[in-house]
């Protein structure tokens, strides 16, 4: 599924958070008007990515059974409802699942996050 999809999708240039709050992962929940649309912001090096926070087992959010989403490494995203395992800087399936994470553009303006327009 395309975040696009997402009935609770925000609309291109809708704010995010500011990028200072952001250490390497951030659980948020970008509000519209059809409702929270679930986010995670990660920072890989100095750029940014985003994912809806639903995992592609269950459609439950990453961090529905607690707050611990990176890998020892750093490298991965954990679903801590069933351990599935996801590329930090891709969003695409390491473990525990055949498909990845959706992602979500983002672009930075003046200090802040924003959703970018879709590809």
């Amino acid at each position: 599924m395309a975040w696009t999809d997402y009935s609770t999708a925000p609309a291109p240039g809708t704010p995010i958070c500011t990028t200072e709050q952001v250490g390497r992962v951030l659980s948020v929940g970008v509000n519209t008007a059809n409702g929270c649309f679930p986010l995670l912001v990660v920072r890989v090096g100095e750029a940014f990515r985003a994912y809806v926070n639903a995992c592609p087992h269950q459609y439950l959010p990453l961090d529905y059974r607690g707050t611990q989403l990176l890998s020892a490494d750093g490298t991965m995203l954990l679903c801590t409802a069933h351990g599935a395992r996801f590329n930090l800087a891709t969003g695409a399936a390491v473990d525990g699942v055949d498909c990845g994470l959706d992602p979500v553009p983002v672009a930075v303006t003046d200090q802040m996050l924003i959703i970018g327009a879709p590809s």
